[in-house]
């Protein structure tokens, strides 16, 4: 259902909700100056971007979303990917591919696309998050250490080549600074939850290096003075040719975007006990994304940290994010040149923590410890995160699953002769079992358990080759086979030309709607004859035991 949260939770609204949405909207917003600004500088452009995509994309996000509860904005999921295309295409690129992903998360929505989330495999969630995490946390080494360095390598390797090249020029100052912000961090929750540690750290931190006078790189110092008002919407500009080589990183923007987005609103539901409309928060979100990059912003989805704290601070409806969205652009309107004092150690060991929990490195841990194949997939998702590239790394990984699933489907899937006083399945007593019928001889009988897909069909071709005198009549009994594709329609054909070459008759029984509706659009049951098609093994059992007795007449 396309209806924004909004709408059917503002039904019985009254003022204390309104008051409890109002201050929760106002703490998420004190959380979320720090980690707008941070984003974006770990993603290489000014700060001023960060807090401007808070502004619109969480506002927007929260209107129109279909979560109660969900709080949109810049994350730690686009540092990797923004970065990667500022330093390859500019600023400009970066807007057009946020565009270019919001429209696509919009279709997505409207093709009801929402619910594709749970067939990505947790591995390769796991494995790009987790890589993400080392990712980020790699980014802000310089600051923490106040190095005096004048580019970062992008690549991984030559960052940290480059790092240990400038470890004579660590800055204590920067590194005091960077200690006091992480202790705030993990000390001030046990003495308040009301006021969030991020604000806290950075008042903190500020004031220090204020008053003492350390010698420590500011925002303002490196990037200026942050602009104390919204820019003027306006359209960026790329070649055609540009454009082109955005698409991919597009797509990876969508495919974080809703990755994330869905996930945080799926959190949000456990915490609250609610459900929200997948399909809507697409939408929502590509509306988001491309209204941003309008105003100069950068990718946006739902932020699990800010959504968490929404829930624990009495956030029970969108109003809460809509409010957390102003509480920003007042704070930007009127305490801009405040924000540009931050020392950029402090932003450093914020983003420091967000990558430790953004890691969850205990789940990465357990699932070293999953079967072989699955934790194949997040380490070869993982390390490509880290070495290469995310959109490579998100492809690979699930490619490499789904031929791990395949792989796992064909040797469910068996294929094997039926005797009869054999028994052909778990259920000895199965009224259905051939073992309690006579095989005529010159009959042979087998069976497909399992999905008849083109991962098992070599294995039934090899079955098959193991039949060294050709019968009269052979029987493929298919009643647990629920489904059937192309490929395992051609290898069945194949058997019927070559069975008929040999003088043998297939008979197919026990077929189910799906296989049967393939096979007649396929046209192979043109070929295989509606007249060797029976319901059950006893007609077709039947059928074969006349042919037999035909020949021999």
């Amino acid at each position: 259902m396309l209806v924004p949260k909004l709408f059917t939770t503002l039904r019985g609204y009254d003022r204390r909700q309104l008051a409890t949405d109002a201050t929760a909207g106002v703490i998420v917003g004190i959380v979320a100056l720090p980690l707008c600004i941070a984003f974006a500088i770990a993603s290489g452009v000014s700060p001023e971007r960060g807090l401007v995509t808070g502004i619109v994309a969480g506002f927007l996000i929260s209107l129109l979303g279909g979560s109660r509860v969900q709080v949109g904005g810049p994350t730690g999921a686009f540092v990797v990917i923004v970065s990667g295309i500022v330093a390859a295409h500019g600023v400009d690129g970066l807007l057009v591919a946020t565009l270019m992903a919001g429209v696509i998360l919009v279709v997505a929505g409207f093709a009801k696309l929402g619910g594709a989330i749970k067939y990505i495999p947790f591995p390769v969630t796991t494995g790009f998050t987790s890589g993400i995490a080392v990712i980020i946390f790699s980014g802000q080494v310089r600051d923490l250490l106040g190095l005096e360095m004048a580019e970062v390598p992008a690549e991984f390797v030559a960052k940290w080549e480059a790092y240990a090249a400038h470890l004579d020029s660590v800055n204590p100052h920067a590194v005091l600074v960077a200690a006091l912000t992480l202790a705030l961090l993990v000390l001030w929750p046990r003495v308040s939850v009301k006021v969030p540690a991020p604000f806290v750290a950075l008042v903190a931190a500020g004031v220090l290096v204020e008053l003492a006078g350390l010698d420590v790189e500011t925002i303002g110092s490196r990037f200026g003075e942050i602009r104390a008002a919204l820019p003027s919407p306006s359209l960026p500009s790329v070649s055609w040719g540009v454009a082109r080589e955005l698409v991919g990183p597009a797509f990876t923007i969508a495919a974080l975007g809703a990755i994330e987005s869905l996930l945080s609103a799926v959190v949000a539901d456990g915490m609250i006990g609610g459900r929200h409309r997948s399909n809507m928060e697409l939408v929502a979100t590509g509306v988001a994304n491309v209204a941003a990059p309008l105003f100069g912003g950068l990718p946006a989805t739902g932020a699990i940290a800010r959504t968490a704290t929404n829930v624990k601070s009495g956030g029970r409806t969108p109003v809460a994010g809509i409010v957390h969205a102003l509480t920003l652009l007042l704070v930007t309107l009127f305490f801009a040149r405040w924000a540009a004092r931050i020392p950029l150690a402090a932003l450093a060991g914020i983003l420091v923590v967000v990558a430790y929990r953004m890691s969850e490195w205990r789940v990465f841990r357990s699932e070293l410890r999953a079967p072989r194949s699955d934790a194949a997939v997040m380490l070869t998702t993982f390390g490509l995160t880290v070495l290469v590239d995310l959109s490579l790394a998100i492809g690979v990984g699930m490619v490499l699953a789904a031929f791990l699933f395949m792989r796992r489907m064909s040797e469910v899937t068996n294929v094997r002769a039926l005797r009869e006083g054999l028994d052909d399945g778990p259920e000895p007593d199965d009224p259905q079992s051939i073992a309690l019928r006579r095989v005529p001889p010159g009959v042979e009988v087998y069976e497909i358990d399992g999905p008849f897909f083109f991962g098992a069909a070599e294995k039934f071709k090899d079955t098959l080759a193991e039949v060294s005198a050709k019968p009269r009549v052979l029987v493929i009994r298919l009643r647990n086979v629920p489904a059937i594709d192309s490929t395992a329609i051609h290898a069945l054909r194949d058997l019927v030309v070559r069975s008929q070459g040999d003088g043998t008759r297939v008979i197919l029984s026990d077929v189910h709607a799906q296989p049967l509706a393939a096979l007649a659009r396929s046209g192979a049951l043109e070929r295989i004859g509606e007249e060797n098609l029976f319901g059950g093994i006893d007609e077709a059992r039947e059928e074969a035991r006349r042919e037999v007795e035909g020949d021999r007449g």
